[in-house]
C-alpha cells in the first residue's frame, strides 16, 4: 500500500555553482539528499548533464531525464495582448537571470562595454529585468551596475510583475544568458514562446535545450563569439524560433509518462547513459 514517490531535482549539491556551496550548506544538504535517495522511486533530472552530475555524486535512486522544466506555452502567450512582430520590436537585449555570481553578470557587463566599443553607432538597449530590487551575492557587481546605469549603457527594470516582464520581452529582440548553472532555464522557454530570439552559452544543459543549435549557442566565455552571434540575432527572427518552447511545453507529459511506467526511454540507470548527451531531442 506504499505510494510511489518521485522527486524533481533543480540543482543542490550536485551543482558546483549552486548557492548551497556559496553559503556552505552542502555538509548537511548532502546527507539529506542521501536520505531521499533511499526511499524515492525516482529522481527526475532536467537534462543529461544533470544526470551525469547525479551519477558521479553516487546517487542510488532510479534516475530519469525529463529534458526540460515544467512549462505551459499557451499560458505564457495568454499574458500578452499579441505576439509583437519581430521587426516592430525595440532594438533591445534582455538579461533576466539573478544578478548573483553563478549567473556571471560581470560577463554580461563586459559584453555591453565591448559592444559599445565595436559598434558605437548602433543603438542597442541592454537591460536587466528583476522581479524585486536588484541585489547580488557579490557586491562588486552592484557597484559596477550603478556606474553603468549612470552612464546609460545599462537600463535597470526592478520590481517587475510577471506580466510586466513578459511585456518587455515581447518588445525585445534577444534574451541573453551567460549562467553557469541554469539547468534549462524558464527564461529561454518564455522568450522563445513570446517570439524573442535567445542567445545562451554552449554549456551544461543548454546544448540539449537548444538541440545543438550553433547559431544560438556561443562558446562559453568568448566575448567575440557572443557579440558576433548577438549582432545577427538582433536583425531577424531565427528559423528555429518556437521549437524550444514547443519541446518544454511537453515536459509535464514526459513526467506523467515516467510515473505511469510509460517513460522507460527516459531512464538513465544503464551503463551507457552518456550516449544520450549528443542526441537532439527534437
Amino acid at each position: 500500500m506504499r505510494p510511489r514517490v518521485y522527486v524533481r531535482c533543480l540543482a543542490q549539491t550536485i551543482d558546483p555553482d549552486d548557492f548551497v556551496h556559496v553559503w556552505e550548506m552542502e555538509k548537511w544538504m548532502g546527507h539529506y539528499e542521501k536520505m531521499v535517495n533511499e526511499f524515492v522511486d525516482g529522481v527526475l533530472a532536467t537534462n543529461e548533464e544533470m544526470v551525469a552530475h547525479m551519477k558521479i555524486a553516487g546517487w542510488t535512486a532510479p534516475i530519469y531525464n525529463i529534458s526540460g522544466l515544467a512549462f505551459g506555452k499557451d499560458e505564457v502567450q495568454s499574458r500578452v495582448d499579441r505576439i509583437m512582430p519581430f521587426n516592430d520590436r525595440r532594438m533591445r537585449v534582455v538579461f533576466s537571470a539573478r544578478w548573483d555570481q553563478e549567473k556571471q553578470p560581470d560577463f554580461y557587463m563586459d559584453l555591453i562595454e565591448e559592444w559599445h566599443k565595436r559598434f558605437p553607432s548602433k543603438q542597442v538597449e541592454f537591460v536587466v529585468c528583476s522581479g524585486s530590487s536588484l541585489k547580488s551575492n557579490n557586491e562588486s557587481y552592484m557597484d559596477r551596475t550603478h556606474k553603468m546605469v549612470e552612464n546609460q549603457t545599462l537600463t535597470l527594470y526592478e520590481n517587475l510583475e510577471k506580466n510586466q516582464y513578459y511585456d518587455i520581452v515581447n518588445n525585445s529582440r534577444v534574451v541573453f544568458n551567460c549562467a553557469l548553472q541554469d539547468w534549462v532555464s524558464n527564461t529561454v522557454s518564455e522568450a522563445d514562446a513570446l517570439g524573442c530570439n535567445v542567445l545562451y552559452p554552449a554549456y551544461r544543459s543548454f546544448p540539449e535545450t537548444f538541440a545543438n543549435d550553433s547559431e544560438r549557442l556561443y562558446i562559453p566565455w568568448s566575448l567575440d563569439d557572443a557579440i558576433n552571434k548577438l549582432d545577427v540575432l538582433l536583425k531577424k527572427p531565427h528559423a528555429n524560433m518556437g521549437k524550444i518552447s514547443d519541446w518544454t511545453d511537453k515536459t509535464i507529459d514526459r513526467v506523467c509518462d515516467i510515473i505511469d511506467f510509460k517513460g522507460e526511454s527516459w531512464s538513465r540507470d544503464h551503463a551507457h547513459y552518456r550516449k544520450h548527451a549528443r542526441e537532439a531531442k527534437y
